[in-house]
């Protein structure tokens, strides 16, 4: 199936690539954030080290998709929105893989024995975010379905206000409750990452509404 889809590529017309590509990271993103919940929701230190290495696949994986819209942008001078645009969405998009994988690596280097209500509720606005980006993103092929776009959009802004409540309770709790300086900052940190992912999840949201207000 791969080959055949190499071939349809090849023979797409140049600036329609980039809809297959950018389709190709939001599906990449969905199966991040599923793991990252299935990583929190275990207690099983040998499944959460599988579920470590799986998201860093994959994060690897995001990296080759968007070398891959960066080097189209750089051959193709027909491109189906603005390049400044294609090129600040694979960015953002790009993000949100690396601090998915960043929040990851750091639950598992810091070897976090307990994982807390609120590490699993950032992980949940995540997964929920990626879910809306690759609801929004194939309906820019055409266009023609807008209200899904701006749904999805205003979803994923109510998901980061959401993330940034969680963030400051699960901060203030923190210094609150945590003596222990080591297991503060560990604990700070993997807050930072979960919240910050969201964060990019938005930034994504509002490249996808400049580019239809512009195209609609």
């Amino acid at each position: 199936m791969g080959g055949f889809n190499s071939i349809v590529k090849l023979f797409m017309p140049k600036d329609r690539v980039f809809y297959s590509l950018f389709e190709d990271v939001a599906a990449n993103l969905v199966e991040m954030g599923k793991v990252l919940v299935e990583l929190v929701e275990t207690k099983d230190m040998d499944i959460r080290k599988d579920k470590v290495h799986l998201i860093e696949r994959l994060e690897h994986k995001n990296d080759d998709y968007t070398h891959r819209i960066f080097v189209e942008l750089g051959q193709n001078f027909i491109t189906p929105f603005d390049r400044e645009d294609i090129h600040y969405l694979a960015s953002t998009l790009d993000d949100v893989a690396d601090y998915i994988h960043g929040s990851a690596k750091r639950i598992d280097m810091y070897k976090v024995t307990n994982i807390n209500d609120s590490v699993r509720k950032l992980a949940d606005l995540i997964n929920q975010g990626v879910q809306e980006l690759a609801r929004a993103i194939p309906e820019l092929r055409n266009m023609s379905n807008m209200r899904v776009i701006t749904d999805a959009c205003v979803k994923i802004n109510s998901l980061e206000n959401h993330a940034d409540d969680i963030y400051d309770r699960a901060i203030a709790d923190l210094f609150d409750q945590e003596s222990n300086a080591v297991e503060l900052i560990k604990m700070r940190e993997i807050y930072q990452a979960l919240e910050i992912a969201t964060d990019k999840c938005e930034d994504s949201a509002n490249v996808i509404e400049t580019i239809i207000i512009k195209y609609a």
